[in-house]
């Protein structure tokens, strides 16, 4: 395990039945840019068992934020759901990821959209100084079935205004969307169905999607990652990757487990 690092929990918030977060120290030599993840996981009988898990941390926090879901039968996300403080978990050595903002074309508005524990990179990046410095607006869309998962974007987004430096920031480029499917709410409906009917344009008071400002980042479900990477595709939106910035970056390493 000598490409692991042994981190300390250092608290542990559950959110609903279904979704945690916690926080844990961070090595000193562990590098990482905001929107990246890492493979986290658990020692189990004497070997590790890990899935992908992004930092809700940024990066030049000095300790790291992981938000998972709970399986009840996941081989990990079953034990990971019962970690305490004082717990060791295991983080491997090496970030990687899409979602990073050099992978994408230059442009004005950053599209932050995701659903489930696909916020987890998004919070890393609205704490970034660096996004503000890019663009002139960043909207967060986060999509989940009820009311009650939009807790934990919720909070975060509260504290970041709240912030002595950070809310300077965000003030008039922030713009924080959640919406449900499955339960009444101010903002109802898929994200693929708020986007092509410019309803969430509508409700934010901007300007509908346009290939020219507009700048996306994925991370979520593998179904809304495919709808909404058809319909930029249609729209002439061009993939992003390390070797050819585009018009959007998807991430593909979702933790459902």
């Amino acid at each position: 395990m000598s490409a692991l690092n042994r981190e300390q929990v250092l608290s542990v918030r559950h959110w609903t039945d279904t979704l945690f977060s916690f926080t844990t120290t961070r090595d000193a030599g562990f590098r990482f840019q905001s929107g990246q993840f890492a493979m986290m996981g658990l020692e189990v009988e004497g070997r590790p068992l890990l899935r992908a898990y992004s930092m809700a941390s940024a990066h030049y926090e000095d300790n790291l934020e992981f938000f998972s879901i709970k399986v009840p039968d996941g081989p990990l996300t079953s034990r990971l759901q019962r970690i305490r403080e004082g717990d060791t978990v295991l983080v491997g050595r090496k970030a990687t990821g899409t979602l990073i903002m050099d992978n994408l074309l230059p442009g004005s508005r950053l599209l932050l959209l995701s659903t489930g524990t696909g916020l987890a990179p998004f919070v890393s990046l609205i704490k970034d100084p660096d996004v503000y410095e890019r663009y002139e607006n960043i909207v967060l869309v986060h999509g989940c079935r009820q009311v009650s998962e939009l807790a934990y974007g919720e909070d975060v987004v509260a504290r970041l205004k709240a912030d002595e430096v950070l809310g300077e920031m965000l003030e008039g480029k922030l713009t924080y969307y959640p919406t449900v499917t499955r339960e009444p709410f101010r903002n109802r409906g898929r994200i693929t169905d708020l986007i092509s009917s410019a309803r969430l344009f509508d409700d934010i008071g901007q300007a509908p999607l346009s290939i020219e400002t507009d700048r996306v980042m994925l991370c979520g479900s593998p179904a809304m990652l495919e709808d909404l990477r058809v319909m930029f595709e249609a729209e002439d939106f061009l993939e992003g990757s390390h070797s050819e910035p585009g018009h959007f970056v998807v991430e593909k390493a979702f933790v459902e487990r």
